[in-house]
């Protein structure tokens, strides 16, 4: 089973447009993404999925400094980037990382691997796509900017087949989930272990086996991710903390916004958005150019 991350990146962003090449602590904010989920134990390869619009040459150019595959492909039907980068890379299994999130957790991408390849181990039944979180209106225990997801081949072939709104092409994989009810997994004691073990799992009225990483605490109104600038000075305040420590845990860094609780006020009123919100620039026209 080949495994492949598959991270989504495009100069055109709506509200901070360039910033997955933006420098955080001497280096692009990719660089941070890429390096980082290169860590993970329980990828074979990766691959950047970005478009053909000119304005992302300098992320193609990016990808062969680093030495990583790039597929280009759809602006807005970024469903289809994925499928076809998918088929690309002869996956078996994807695994989406979005890029900006450069405090990603190359642990919390090997548990959510995890689940997908060995649900019996959380004593599930088969499962084609798991998570560590759902956007709103869906909950979240792990902070904004942790974000993984992965699924079957099959079934992102499948949603690529059949998905037709818009936001299920924008966002690659709502059409996995949605209109999703969890049934929550009870543990008989407390897990011990550091990262998070305990699970949701369900079914999807379009019949897909699910499942989402719990965190407890709860951390889920962290907000970690850039997609502002208030993000991005919060990012760069968090990695001057850090140091010259590189290999650190998300552990981490939720110790340094507990001592220091002013931080989370730089970018607490940027609102997350919804499962169903996109970029108003989205054409449905070039869905599915098959």
């Amino acid at each position: 089973m080949k495994t492949t991350a598959i991270f989504q990146a495009r100069m055109s962003s709506s509200r901070l447009p360039g910033k997955v090449l933006l420098a955080i602590d001497g280096k692009p904010m990719l660089q941070h993404v890429i390096e980082r989920t290169l860590r993970a134990r329980s990828l074979d390869t990766v691959l950047l999925a970005t478009t053909t619009d000119p304005s992302d040459d300098p992320l193609a150019d990016f990808a062969a400094s680093m030495e990583i595959d790039c597929f280009r492909g759809s602006l807005h039907d970024v469903l289809d980037r994925y499928y076809r980068a998918a088929q690309t890379a002869r996956a078996d299994l994807i695994v989406r990382i979005t890029a900006d999130c450069p405090l990603i957790d190359p642990a919390v991408i090997d548990q959510t691997v995890e689940l997908l390849k060995n649900p019996s181990a959380f004593n599930s039944p088969k499962v084609d796509f798991s998570c560590n979180r759902l956007p709103p209106p869906f909950s979240r225990t792990f902070p904004i900017g942790l974000d993984v997801e992965a699924c079957t081949f099959s079934a992102l072939e499948r949603a690529w087949n059949q998905a037709t709104e818009t936001f299920h092409r924008e966002h690659v994989m709502p059409f996995l989930y949605e209109g999703l009810k969890f049934e929550p997994k009870t543990e008989t004691e407390p897990d011990p272990r550091p990262i998070a073990s305990t699970a949701f799992f369900g079914t999807s009225p379009r019949g897909f086996g699910i499942a989402q990483l719990q965190h407890q605490p709860d951390c889920g109104k962290l907000r970690w991710t850039v997609d502002t600038p208030e993000d991005l000075t919060f990012i760069r305040e968090i990695f001057a903390r850090l140091g010259d420590k590189k290999d650190f845990s998300w552990y981490d860094v939720l110790e340094i916004v507990q001592k220091e609780p002013e931080l989370a006020k730089i970018n607490a009123e940027i609102r997350h958005k919804t499962m169903t919100e996109v970029d108003n620039r989205s054409k449905i026209a070039d869905q599915n150019p098959r």
